[in-house]
């Protein structure tokens, strides 16, 4: 077919298929709506939860946190035992004086003492040596008259005399309450001085006496004394008996 009918006819041809699509999209209708060719239902209720699901595995560690502020501190514990004792440290310096204390009881107290020498060159025998050169009685308690030591104050008492030997032997003795309680003996030399001693420690009571004298008739009685030799004789208490006073 050939002319204005031909091309006419390719025309519609060519333009049917066109409308055609066009028709067909609005001819479709959307299922949700009430003018679909289907009838939709109502919304379903939600259905209930499934079970929990197993726990899954540990995750890594995270990354070490930054330093928390420090707590409130808590009470204090109980006492725990006593450790093994250390090692003695070094020597400290000496620490600084103390403070002088109080004048205590003693010899302050109870004093009691003498100190005498000779004066005559050859004293009597058997009875007391009176020593009346005085070199210390502050109270008295010797007497320079009869050469006896009288005990005024109950306790120990220290005695020792230093005689000088001259001319002839000496034998003395020291008495207490009359009766002797030791001897000295020296042997004199013919030109020379010689020197006799002795000591001792005696308990005395109170009004109780002690001497030195020469032993025997007189034989053994080179005691001397000059301007320069002396021969002496002394005591004192060593401590009182605190229990009598």
């Amino acid at each position: 077919m050939r002319g204005p009918e031909g091309f006419l006819l390719c025309s519609l041809l060519l333009v049917a298929p066109h409308y055609t699509e066009v028709a067909a999209d609005e001819v479709q209708p959307d299922p949700k709506t009430p003018c679909a060719n289907w009838m939709g239902g109502a919304p379903g209720y939600p259905g209930h939860n499934g079970l929990p699901g197993r726990d899954g595995k540990d995750g890594k560690d995270g990354q070490k946190g930054e330093k928390g502020e420090e707590g409130v501190q808590g009470p204090k514990g109980d006492q725990g035992a006593i450790g093994i004792p250390g090692q003695e440290g070094p020597r400290g310096f000496p620490g600084q004086p103390g403070q002088k204390g109080e004048k205590g009881e003693g010899s302050f107290i109870y004093r009691s003492a003498f100190s005498v020498g000779l004066t005559e060159r050859v004293p009597h025998p058997n009875v007391p040596i009176r020593f009346s050169k005085i070199f210390y009685n502050e109270q008295s308690h010797y007497d320079a008259s009869t050469g006896k030591f009288v005990c005024s104050i109950p306790g120990t008492y220290y005695f020792a005399y230093h005689l000088t030997v001259y001319l002839s032997d000496v034998k003395v003795s020291l008495y207490k309450k009359g009766k002797a309680v030791i001897f000295t003996y020296d042997q004199f030399q013919k030109n020379n001085v010689d020197q006799a001693s002795g000591s001792i420690l005696l308990h005395l009571s109170a009004g109780d006496d002690v001497w030195l004298q020469v032993y025997g008739e007189g034989d053994n009685n080179g005691v001397y004394a000059d301007n320069i030799n002396d021969s002496t004789f002394m005591g004192f208490l060593l401590y009182p008996d605190l229990d009598a006073h």
